[in-house]
């Protein structure tokens, strides 16, 4: 017997994904609901700015034993621009592989946490849970994050007056801030 195709008011319009910064500990995650419409490109923007970083390096998403980037003529990627989400056929708990910067190596866990139907209430993207502050740009990987960590936790460090300038005096890494998070988005999104 053939499968139903689903009617389009059964498609869902937005996918509620959560995304977790992988090799970090504690654990640095953001959930986000996302037009399932979107592309991956889209959704390398989204997180760019959930986790503040600046966009100024390469990344890749993996999905089972495809990847997808930036149009490039030195890569064999897909084309991450013209690929949506809605047409790699995700399903609630599929994960994809989201790596930026191959210099650091920022690898993230990109989960489906369900689908859901649009929200004429909500502007999207909308970031609705998240935990702790994104590492700065250009620290290192996870092993340059957790030596600055250490640097900034120790009064007494010989580096403390260097690291805080360089981070910022804004960062603070236990800090999540939600809507200053949705502030953001909207800026960038609207």
């Amino acid at each position: 017997m053939p499968k139903k195709r689903q009617s389009r008011s059964q498609v869902p319009a937005v996918y509620e994904f959560r995304i977790d910064l992988l090799d970090i500990t504690p654990s640095v995650w953001r959930q986000v609901l996302v037009p399932a419409a979107s592309s991956l490109d889209v959704l390398h923007a989204v997180i760019q700015e959930l986790f503040g970083w600046q966009d100024y390096h390469l990344y890749r998403f993996e999905y089972r034993d495809r990847e997808f980037e930036r149009p490039d003529a030195e890569s064999a990627a897909e084309d991450a621009t013209r690929t949506t989400l809605m047409s790699l056929g995700l399903t609630t708990g599929a994960s994809l592989l989201y790596t930026y910067d191959f210099g650091d190596d920022w690898h993230h866990e990109v989960r489906l946490l369900k689908p859901r139907v649009f929200d004429a209430e909500l502007t999207y993207p909308v970031c609705v849970g998240g935990a702790r502050a994104g590492p700065p740009e250009d620290s290192g990987g996870p092993p340059g994050y957790e030596r600055l960590l250490g640097i900034l936790a120790d009064p007494a460090h010989p580096e403390l007056l260097e690291m805080r300038a360089w981070a910022g005096s804004h960062f603070h890494p236990e800090t999540f801030d939600l809507r200053a998070t949705n502030r953001i988005l909207q800026l960038a999104f609207h």
